[in-house]
């Protein structure tokens, strides 16, 4: 594998931005864009955060599987309301630029999302809004219903992201995933995980219940944990054997 630090001008946030991009080495087919994982970080990471606390990128070696980890601030993935634009800038900008300066396949078959916490929030808000975008998704300890109580202690937080309660907006997962269910739109293959002593373990419940309600179907798996990088480390190896058992990934 290669690990490549890329930093770039983003003309969405008019900011120089960050982000590492790890790409596989001994390809079979050095012609054929590669398949790939965007990796994204909670609220009080960055974008070197998946390297530093977990073996992200031997496990990615043996799927051939090219990683873009970004940063993205402790913005929720949003457009914020005091702040920047960071859903257009890692729903739009981020892979038209990568895809500029990497190899990385634009096929919906070959491009996955996951995160841990803000980041299992984002991975989901971009599957269920970018349906025909993405083939798979995966949330580790999401903080996936931003009407919870754990919404409500970060009321400041979400204050700068969103304005307002974003309850039934395109910022609210429960109303993402209801809209999507109603739809004719492709349904991304969904992957969730959260510890049962995690502080978020409750709003897991509540999106894995809303999601199967509305008829959307969750691979859903929970034991043992909190909201820690152990746990994290080996569950983005699960995520990576959840992808490769349907063999999404070709290269």
């Amino acid at each position: 594998m290669a690990l490549f630090c890329a930093h770039f001008t983003s003309q969405t946030l008019r900011l120089s931005c960050s982000a590492h991009v790890i790409l596989p080495d001994r390809r079979k087919d050095p012609k054929r864009p590669l398949a790939t994982l965007w990796l994204l970080h909670g609220l009080s990471d960055d974008h070197t955060t998946w390297l530093r606390q977990t073996s992200i990128e031997r496990y990615a070696a043996a799927y051939r599987l090219a990683v873009v980890m970004p940063a993205a601030d402790r913005s929720i993935y949003a457009d914020m309301q005091y702040g920047n634009q960071y859903w257009t800038f890692v729903s739009e900008e981020l892979p038209e630029l990568m895809r500029q300066y990497f190899p990385l396949s634009e096929r919906r078959a070959e491009n996955f999302v996951a995160g841990l916490s803000m980041g299992g929030y984002g991975a989901f808000k971009l599957a269920l809004s970018q349906p025909a975008r993405y083939a798979a998704a995966a949330s580790l300890s999401g903080a996936l219903d931003m009407t919870s109580r754990w919404a409500a202690e970060q009321r400041n937080t979400l204050r700068l992201a969103f304005g307002g309660n974003p309850k039934g907006t395109d910022n609210d997962l429960l109303h993402l995933a209801s809209k999507l269910a109603r739809s004719r739109k492709p349904r991304p293959r969904l992957y969730q995980w959260c510890g049962t002593e995690d502080f978020l373990y409750q709003d897991n419940l509540t999106f894995r219940n809303h999601a199967h309600c509305a008829g959307l179907k969750v691979d859903y798996s929970e034991g043992p944990g909190i909201h820690e990088w152990n746990y994290w480390d080996a569950q983005i190896v699960k995520v990576l054997e959840w992808l490769g058992a349907e063999k999404l990934i070709t290269n």
